[in-house]
């Protein structure tokens, strides 16, 4: 491709509305224009990059033995009302009417259509297993879209879904796409992890996400450097931080904390570690009559140690919280525990509460926590003795750098990541909502088990930008980058040696396959040079008077600090190795 046959359309200043790196520099590169509220035009050059990552997809999942298939945008509501989401959505989920006033939706993924598709033709045991998979665009209606693509409205992704007789063999095609999933990050050149994560919403119970690794990354990704242990910040494990529970030594003592309500500043008022204190967090669980109206309130304590955070996913997983909680109002702690928030413990409640203790505090002694009164905290108090048992001990704290790893084998650490794909193991929960049956040997209809796993086409292009960039601009890695190689002539409008020379490479390069630009703009060499480090082309090659007359050209690669210098003759053969052509 020829720059001048080609759409190149380069900023030097971000837009005022881009906020991380990506946005910026894919804004600034010409390869997304705002249109509206995170929806996006994605002009050539940033094209270029989404069809690259789309090939490699569709090849490895092709290689994977999924078949490809492609279903609508809009889809009808009864299919979501039959496993219920087009109510439990939310607002996310866009809705809209026809002129007959009957209802659609605007997918944000393809559970129930693709379920509707194989009940209906996938009837035997020997059709099976089957994996569809499709690469389409996505609607979800963020309420404060933002960071470019990374949390766009319109958005494209790969998803794809399996269909198997059994757990058993729903399991192998988890581990095929798994696989899969491996093999084409590694093929995009990212650094990634795949890591346990939690089901969510979605629904299953087997579930790994692929993050990029990105200092800016919104996730939280757990992983034991010294293991193959990797885990999202939800899921993670939190083992107890104590071996037993030593002896009280402290009498149990009702002490002034005038003013200080934190754990933080109760630890520093008594100069004790903030290991030391417990934190007190309220729920509360209601239970509803068949009109919605509340009949009955459950308040449950929550006891995590001072220095750890509640794990919110963790604890809805707990028994009598999993069906929904929600967080106590003023009101109800007050009636509760006699006091406002800030001094609340689990000894001299008001009213009965259910307590839950994370793994590490019931282990605790001596431990300092609210006394249910304003300004005052006990401390040394003790299980057994100044309190009952917890009614629950659980994991329910979020792990920090440094905790034991739960496989034994070392600590754990922490780094950001970017959420770019995410296998589930679904199992029955939709095809027994849609009657997703098949017919087993014996002829007996038997649900099928499910999976569906996908992966953000668009948000890869955001995340790859994340993680690799400099002060110049974005660095592809070769695999999807809009361009492999740049050609820079100087002054070729000039020198008829020049343009002889680069458009003989220029050819040269096309016959091999290379996905090469000559830059035929006659732009200054710094201009020449700035949009392509803008843009993030891996290769350039710069020729000019001077060089051919020194018989030599420069060859710099994107995260070079320094250009090389080679004769012209053997550039080719140099990137024929170098690109194992």
């Amino acid at each position: 491709m020829k720059a001048t046959q080609f759409f190149v359309s380069t900023l030097k200043e971000a837009p005022a509305d881009a906020e991380v790196v990506s946005h910026k520099l894919m804004m600034r590169a010409g390869m997304i224009k705002r249109l509206g509220a995170g929806i996006y035009n994605y002009m050539p050059m940033g094209l270029r990059v989404i069809r690259k990552v789309e090939n490699i997809i569709r090849e490895e999942m092709n290689r994977a033995g999924a078949v490809e298939l492609l279903m609508p945008v809009v889809q009808p509501a009864e299919l979501w009302q039959e496993t219920g989401r087009f109510d439990k959505m939310g607002p996310e989920l866009l809705r809209v009417k026809d002129r007959h006033g009957r209802d659609f939706i605007i997918q944000p993924t393809s559970e129930e259509v693709i379920t509707d598709i194989a009940r209906q033709e996938l009837r035997s045991y020997k059709q099976l297993p089957k994996n569809f998979y499709h690469i389409q665009t996505k609607f979800r209606d963020e309420r404060r879209p933002r960071f470019g693509i990374m949390r766009g409205r319109e958005f494209t992704m790969k998803d794809a879904y399996s269909f198997d007789r059994d757990v058993e063999s729903a399991g192998r095609s988890y581990d095929n796409m798994y696989a899969a999933y491996c093999k084409i990050f590694d093929r995009l050149g990212l650094r990634y992890r795949a890591v346990a994560a939690d089901t969510g919403a979605i629904g299953g119970d087997r579930s790994h996400e692929f993050q990029v690794i990105a200092e800016t990354g919104e996730d939280a990704i757990i992983y034991c450097p010294d293991s193959d242990y990797a885990a999202n910040i939800e899921l993670a494990e939190a083992v107890a931080l104590l071996g037993a529970r030593v002896p009280a030594q402290q009498a149990l003592a009702k002490t002034p904390t005038p003013g200080k309500s934190t754990c933080a500043d109760v630890a520093d008022l008594l100069g004790l570690p903030l290991s030391q204190t417990v934190k007190s967090l309220v729920l509360a669980t209601d239970e509803l009559d068949k009109d919605g109206v509340v009949v009955k309130t459950q308040v449950w304590l929550l006891l995590v140690r001072g220095d750890h955070d509640l794990n919110e996913v963790k604890a809805g997983k707990l028994e009598g919280l999993k069906g929904g909680f929600r967080f106590a109002t003023q009101g109800e702690i007050e009636e509760y525990f006699g006091c406002k928030p800030g001094y609340l413990g689990p000894i001299g409640t008001r009213k009965p509460v259910k307590v839950v203790a994370d793994r590490t505090v019931a282990l605790m002694s001596d431990f300092v926590c609210g006394a249910n009164e304003a300004d005052f905290h006990y401390t040394g108090a003790n299980w057994g003795r100044d309190l009952s048992e917890p009614d629950l001990v659980a994991d329910i704290r979020n792990v920090v750098a440094g905790d034991p790893s739960p496989d034994g084998r070392g600590v754990l650490a922490i780094q950001r990541g970017i959420e770019v794909g995410h296998v589930f193991y679904l199992g029955t929960k939709y095809s027994k909502d849609m009657n997703a049956t098949f017919l087993d040997e014996s002829g007996k209809p038997r649900l099928m088990e499910m999976g569906c796993y996908g992966i953000g086409v668009t948000r890869i292009l955001g995340a790859a930008i994340e993680q690799n960039h400099d002060e110049r601009g974005i660095i592809w890695p070769d695999a999807i980058a809009p361009f492999t190689l740049v050609i820079c002539p100087i002054g070729m409008d000039r020198s008829e040696e020049v343009k002889a020379a680069a458009t003989q490479l220029y050819e040269s390069f096309k016959a091999l396959g290379v996905d090469v630009l000559l830059d035929d703009r006659g732009e200054r060499p710094g201009a020449m040079f700035a949009d392509w480090e803008l843009v993030g082309v891996p290769h350039r090659v710069v020729i000019s008077d001077r060089g051919l007359k020194e018989g030599q050209i420069e060859v710099q690669g994107r995260r070079d600090a320094q250009a090389g210098k080679m004769a012209l003759a053997e550039v080719l053969p140099h990137f024929k190795a170098l690109f194992k052509l």
